[in-house]
């Protein structure tokens, strides 16, 4: 693909990270500095980070720090799977969604996908993110903290195995919300080895699977935040989006930053302990993977 640049060595161990957490997901200028750190874990484990964006048209496989600033300077606009034609044909910068990172992932030879919480089904509205779809079509091993807490989960949940997506919990028997451990919504699959997710993912290689095997690690407990003081603020930031006729792409970021005013930025040091905590268990699959 010509407008492809790709940055690593498939015979190592690489973790591939998405720039919507970058551009949209954390506030300046923690964005920069939370990029920095999941690629330092990354690098500590052993395995090779690569960043993925959309830079004046070129997807990048693999970005510089520099190109990460060039990227969150151009005001990039957030791309799922359906918009990559669309901003690459026209010379755009976009900030890569999961659903447009594990895509591009799976074009470049990677396995493993790291990102914080996927998309999902909306509350009282009908909008589904694109992840889930391509969590479905799309090959990969992906390390997230279940789904964000501001979604539907149980809906999500019953539309991933509706499609046919494998969810493993990690140490866990519930399906993580993202800023807390539980969500009250059981897993009938469980692993507690790195060893178990790569197996599984082999099997299903060799099986010819289409979907992804989709991993959800908990928050760390430390970090996690309380259930009922997270709901309250989720119904405030709802209500205000509601009456500032706030909906599609930007119906998340916008959430997610109001999320961080109300809990006085409690959500971001969540959101950041998360993204490191499946960074770490990211690289250390992808080692295992090549192994």
């Amino acid at each position: 693909m010509k407008s492809m640049i790709v940055r690593i060595d498939n015979k190592k161990p690489v973790v591939a990270l998405e720039s919507t957490v970058i551009a949209h997901g954390l506030p300046y200028p923690a964005n920069l500095e939370v990029a920095r750190k999941m690629e330092e874990v990354i690098r500590k484990e052993g395995a090779i980070p690569a960043t993925i964006g959309i830079l004046n048209g070129e997807i990048i496989v693999g970005m510089t720090e520099e190109e990460v600033k060039k990227l969150i300077e151009a005001s990039p606009k957030k791309t799922g799977v359906r918009e990559i034609p669309y901003i690459a044909g026209k010379k755009l910068s976009g900030d890569t969604t999961v659903s447009a990172t594990v895509r591009i992932a799976s074009m470049a030879g990677i396995d493993v996908f790291v990102t914080g919480g996927i998309g999902g089904f909306h509350r009282g509205v009908f909008d589904i993110s694109q992840d889930l779809i391509e969590l479905s079509r799309t090959g990969a091993i992906v390390v997230s903290a279940g789904a964000k807490s501001i979604l539907d989960l149980q809906k999500t949940v019953e539309l991933l195995e509706t499609l046919g997506v494998v969810v493993v919990g990690f140490k866990t028997d519930e399906f993580p919300a993202f800023y807390t451990r539980e969500s009250g919504i059981k897993l009938n699959m469980r692993v507690d080895s790195i060893e178990e997710i790569v197996s599984i993912y082999k099997e299903m290689k060799e099986m010819n699977y289409t979907s992804s095997l989709l991993v959800v690690n908990p928050v760390p407990e430390e970090n996690e935040i309380a259930p009922g003081k997270l709901e309250n603020w989720i119904k405030k930031a709802e209500k205000e989006a509601m009456e500032r006729k706030i909906s599609g792409k930007e119906l998340t970021p916008f959430l997610l930053s109001k999320l961080a005013e109300y809990s006085g930025k409690e959500t971001v040091k969540a959101n950041i302990a998360l993204l490191l905590n499946n960074a770490e268990l990211g690289a250390k699959i992808a080692i295992e993977l090549k192994e």
